[in-house]
């Protein structure tokens, strides 16, 4: 139930038919709800609230008071609900939008079995809309179809059920406008909709995806889970009746389209409805020409041609939701038609605008072609600093993950963005630092001028580009590297300890950059290993690091973290971080530590030297060098060594690798030798098997999926 009383208001005070409220009373003690939006008024049946008799208000008020006594046992509770609902027959709008007696309806529609559940929606059918829109009735609503859910995946209910929603589909239809565009029905309807697609009716990805997770779609660290609904848990649902219901909502409402495209709710409600047919191209292909207001007798002859204002409609908050979600659901040929068509000229003037840049955002995120990529940057290429002068850093943040993802424009992306911080006077010391404070450095009066301000947060746009950019080939990327190794200690070590910063960091330590370079960095941070090891995210920087120093390195590493294993021991990141560093070893038998290093070392670099390509060394080599990553190596890397090699088996390979290690093992004539042989042989071992296996295991970061975006 959840809904808490407003002061001085009863539950049908808040007419759910418009937003602004509208009731006549005629004197009997009936109310009439009156539709802002219908196109024929003659055919449109007032809906008329009766009040509820005092006797059926004191039938309900004792049922609730039964429940609250918690003096009805389980299997008497299904009964009780049961009747009470066959009480109510007759009288359900008036129930459902009561205040007080909804919430007992709630309890009912919960508790009842399945016949009386369906029974009740049926009868309450032809009022459904008006039930919907009412602030109390919604709540029901939602009830109503939450319960159906738990009984859709019984085989001998699918039916009855299935015909329940057909009866509540065939009155919304006629005239739907009314209950897209109400705050309390245009919620009931998404619920709907999930409901016929047989996905979770309280689905954040349908009822409006999290900001954090559209900006790691968009910028490539996580795939987009709706294409072709793969990847959902769908549960058996009513495919027939989501085509009818949102082919016939929008079709009934083609002349008032112009209102659903600029309503803040219908615009939710058609979201939904998009993203729930993702992957049926031939639906799509008939509603989205529909949504983007292309004349019908040109969709009927098979030429499309977009109204002029559809591109000064994006600039409409409504709108520019709206066709965040065509943009990425769209058909291939209708995507195609939209770049050349609609938007071509028009980005730059989007992107200058508060709303229309997210539109532009999107558009470049599903960019699927380099042509289509090359239209993009003919207009927005030279355009970073005006943009980034803005605050538009979205668009270009978005252009450049669309070039590292399609592999085209590389170079002048990264040439363009260090342009636009710096002028050609300036080293490029200072390229970095601008990046992580966007804001700071294009606020500043004299840039020229501009220091690196400390306090501050490091901007969200700002870390994503450079994570980006670290993505690159070392050879296009060298002034990024030249600043980020130029910086000074204490920058590196408040960098480290911002979330966003820390996370440039990383991606600098997994980039194509040498070794030598890497290693720049690191010692800047030595005698902070520890103080940033006890810090949840600085505490994967310091595994990073360790993983990119030499041994010398990650002795200093060890011995920092060794002089606070029992403090980090408490945290949540802690035993993980001295496992893997192995630190209880470096305590009590240090030479052997320093023994295992160099041989997991020479492992990795024997391995990498072996199977590695020039193609993609700096990619296999970061894998390589984390214990890890060991598990986890990309399934292209074992295609490039059967391709090398194809006559190579699991048993010659291991037995080749192993001979291998054994001669250079007995030349070392270690005092710890059996142990490091043993555990050398463990490490080839579990690489050769691994990288032979079509099972790769994704281990999980951090607790969550590899894809979660780094802000």
């Amino acid at each position: 139930m959840g809904k808490k009383a407003k002061k001085g208001k009863g539950g049908y005070d808040v007419d759910g038919y418009n937003k602004s409220a509208s009731r006549q009373g005629d004197g009997t003690g009936k109310f009439k709800k009156l539709f802002k939006h219908h196109k024929n008024s003659d055919l449109q049946t007032p809906v008329i609230r009766k009040q509820v008799e005092p006797e059926t208000a004191k039938y309900f008020s004792e049922i609730a008071n039964l429940f609250e006594s918690q003096g009805v046992d389980v299997d008497e509770r299904s009964v009780i609900c049961g009747n009470a609902l066959e009480e109510a027959r007759g009288k359900e709008l008036e129930l459902a939008t009561d205040y007080i007696i909804s919430h007992t309806l709630q309890t009912l529609l919960d508790g009842c079995d399945m016949d009386h559940l369906c029974s009740f929606l049926r009868c309450c059918a032809n009022v459904f809309p008006a039930i919907a829109m009412d602030r109390s009735g919604s709540h029901v609503a939602e009830t109503g179809l939450k319960s159906l859910a738990k009984h859709v995946q019984d085989t001998e209910a699918y039916t009855i059920i299935e015909e329940t929603l057909r009866m509540m589909c065939k009155v919304i239809v006629p005239n739907p406008l009314d209950l897209m565009c109400d705050c309390y029905g245009s919620h009931v309807l998404r619920s709907l909709l999930c409901l016929c697609k047989g996905v979770p009716l309280d689905s954040s990805e349908f009822h409006g995806a999290k900001p954090s997770k559209v900006l790691a779609e968009r910028f490539n660290f996580k795939v987009s889970e709706l294409h072709g609904n793969d990847s959902l848990h769908l549960e058996q649902g009513f495919p027939d009746l989501l085509k009818f219901l949102v082919s016939g909502m929008v079709n009934c409402a083609r002349e008032d389209i112009k209102t659903l495209q600029v309503d803040q709710y219908s615009s939710l409600v058609l979201q939904t409805a998009l993203k729930l047919l993702a992957g049926d191209d031939q639906e799509l292909l008939q509603i989205i020409p529909v949504l983007l207001g292309c004349n019908k007798q040109d969709l009927v002859e098979g030429n499309m041609t977009f109204a002029g204002e559809t591109v000064q409609l994006m600039k409409e908050t409504a709108f520019s939701h709206l066709m965040e979600v065509i943009l990425e659901v769209a058909p291939e040929s209708l995507h195609n038609k939209m770049f050349t068509k609609l938007f071509k000229n028009s980005l730059f003037e989007l992107s200058s605008d508060d709303c229309g840049n997210f539109v532009v955002q999107a558009l470049i995120s599903h960019a699927r072609t380099k042509d289509q990529m090359e239209l993009i940057w003919e207009e927005l290429g030279l355009k970073f600093e005006v943009l980034l002068g803005m605050r538009r850093s979205g668009v270009i943040a978005s252009l450049i993950a669309a070039c590292q993802r399609l592999q085209t424009h590389e170079y002048k992306c990264c040439e363009a963005l260090a342009t636009a911080v710096g002028s050609k006077n300036e080293t490029s010391k200072y390229v970095v630092p601008r990046i992580l404070f966007l804001d700071s450095y294009f606020s500043y009066g004299d840039k020229s001028s501009w220091n690196w301000t400390g306090g501050d947060k490091m901007h969200v746009m700002g870390s994503l580009m450079l994570q980006t950019i670290f993505k690159f080939q070392s050879e296009w990327i060298q002034p990024y590297i030249l600043s980020i190794t130029s910086m000074e200690a204490e920058h590196v070590l408040e960098t480290v300890k911002d979330a966003r910063g820390a996370h440039v960091i990383e991606a600098f330590l997994a980039s194509d950059a040498s070794t030598k370079q890497k290693r720049r960095l690191v010692v800047k941070l030595r005698g902070h290993f520890a103080e940033l090891a006890m810090h949840p995210s600085g505490s994967f920087t310091v595994e990073r690091c360790f993983d990119a120093g030499s041994l010398s390195l990650r002795e200093a590493i060890a011995s920092e973290l060794l002089a606070v294993r029992n403090e980090l021991s408490k945290t949540k990141q802690g035993p993980h971080l001295l496992r893997r560093l192995d630190i209880d070893r470096y305590a009590t038998k240090p030479d052997q530590w320093r023994s295992r290093q160099a041989s997991k070392q020479s492992a990795y670099n024997e391995f990498y030297v072996e199977f590695g390509s020039s193609e993609s060394k700096s990619q296999i080599k970061k894998k390589l060098l984390s214990d890890a990553s060991i598990d986890a190596l990309e399934p292209e890397f074992l295609n490039r060594k059967k391709d090398k090699d194809s006559s190579l088996t699991s048993t010659s390979m291991l037995d080749d690798t192993l001979a291998e290690k054994n001669k250079k093992r007995k030349k070392r004539k270690r005092d710890t030798e059996s142990e490091d042989a043993a555990d050398s042989k463990k490490v080839i071992e579990n690489a050769v098997k691994n990288f032979l296996s079509s099972d790769v295991l994704d281990k999980k970061r951090r607790g969550a999926s590899k894809h979660k975006l780094k802000i």
